[in-house]
């Protein structure tokens, strides 16, 4: 090939390049969330959830088992907030195993043992300090018990991966 063809074909591949996004910028936009919270509805941004997401299309999803507030050695603390704060804590550790962020979770359900609205705050406090202004779709379940029984509080999440 001769040296003009080589800068041509080397040019147009430098131009080619530079107007491509990352192979990383381009897998962050496909499994993108799209949070809707329509006008006519109450507002549940404030109680750190959002109303719907919308998952994109082709997205392969991963679920995470219901993770409760066992510290890693399986002890449980009495304490309700002490029990919410693990049990985000460990929902972290879940989606780093996935190689996920929080802002890939589309859905979390929560169970609290012997709900009050005193622990609205602790949960809503929790969530936004996991979640940001990212706020998944969420369903609170208010239950008499869990599977173990000083198990107070657990989150199960549903999370895009792709």
């Amino acid at each position: 090939m001769s040296r003009a063809i080589q800068q041509l074909v080397l040019g147009g591949l430098i131009i080619m390049t530079m107007g491509t996004p990352t192979a990383t910028a381009a897998r962050e936009a496909a499994r993108a969330l799209t949070i809707v919270n329509p006008k006519g509805l109450y507002d549940p941004a404030p109680n750190g959830y959002s109303t719907a997401v919308i998952v994109p299309a082709g997205a392969r999803l991963a679920y995470i088992s219901g993770q409760g507030g066992q510290d890693g050695t399986g002890a449980l603390s009495p304490d309700f907030a002490v029990q919410v704060r693990q049990a985000y804590a460990n929902l972290g550790a879940a989606l780093d195993a996935l190689d996920a962020r929080p802002d890939q979770v589309a859905k979390l359900t929560i169970f609290v043992v012997d709900h009050d609205m005193s622990r609205l705050g602790v949960l809503t406090e929790n969530v936004k300090a996991m979640f940001g202004d990212t706020l998944p779709a969420q369903t609170l379940v208010p239950v008499p018990k869990l599977a173990i029984d000083p198990m107070l509080f657990e989150v199960e999440a549903i999370v895009v991966l792709d």
